[in-house]
């Protein structure tokens, strides 16, 4: 964003920025709340991190395009062992993390709550 020699910088941290469902921009466009990475002393890209909502609904697309189908088609286990993922990524401090989650495999609250529960009892 600022020069040809930057370009294998930003391929290399896009990856990481598109898993997280952020953004890059240049860095005299950043906000208070972006990050600007710099590399060789010099800023490079901005960095804009999605709101918490978000990132849950971001991840939730993710998951289902690397299992190829919508994760309401999954079977029970397929579904457990994604809820205990998205645990241990967080997703059930965000706000209606729960809700969105069911939403997205197609199951109750309640079914949710079960899946968590069964982890902690096992």
């Amino acid at each position: 964003m600022t020069g040809a020699g930057d370009e294998p910088f930003i391929t290399a941290v896009k990856p990481l920025i598109d898993a997280m469902g952020g953004a890059l921009l240049p860095p005299d466009e950043a906000g208070p709340d972006d990050i600007v990475l710099a590399w060789e002393g010099a800023a490079v890209v901005a960095v804009r991190l999605p709101q918490l909502a978000d990132s849950l609904d971001h991840i939730l697309a993710a998951m289902e395009r690397r299992r190829g189908k919508p994760l309401a088609d999954l079977d029970r286990k397929a579904k457990q062992e994604v809820v205990r993922t998205l645990e241990a990524r967080g997703a059930f401090s965000v706000r209606h993390g729960v809700e969105t989650v069911a939403g997205a495999l197609g199951v109750s609250r309640f079914t949710v709550y079960n899946y968590l529960n069964r982890e902690k009892d096992a």
